[in-house]
């Protein structure tokens, strides 16, 4: 089978996932209050922010993490954010389980990356 086909039939299992399905229909559902949708946005983009400097070597600046933990914990007490994230967590795990499994095909040791 062409390694292209198996990546797109790959995608679509995603999709197709408990997982994926869960945390579409807790983002829907988080994400139809407009506070929520600007804390969540906030949280993910410092939230990538700080993986992008930590990957690199670097601390993010105080202040950046000081603001993710105080909107982390925000997010914490509504019960529809919070299981939103937990939901955006399994589903980042399965991703990243898939990228381990790729990376050691290619010869590449994700683990690095986590210090």
């Amino acid at each position: 089978m062409n390694v292209y086909d198996l990546a797109h039939s790959l995608a679509r299992a995603l999709k197709e996932s408990d997982e994926f399905a869960q945390r579409e229909q807790l983002r829907e559902v988080a994400y139809a209050d407009d506070t929520n949708r600007a804390l969540l946005d906030e949280f993910k983009k410092l939230q990538i922010q700080a993986q992008v400097k930590f990957a690199s070597g670097e601390r993010p600046p105080a202040e950046d993490m000081d603001r993710l933990q105080k909107i982390s914990a925000l997010l914490q007490y509504n019960s529809d954010t919070s299981a939103y994230i937990l939901a955006d967590f399994r589903y980042q795990k399965l991703l990243a389980d898939i990228y381990k499994i790729l990376g050691e095909t290619a010869g590449i040791d994700l683990d690095m990356l986590h210090g």
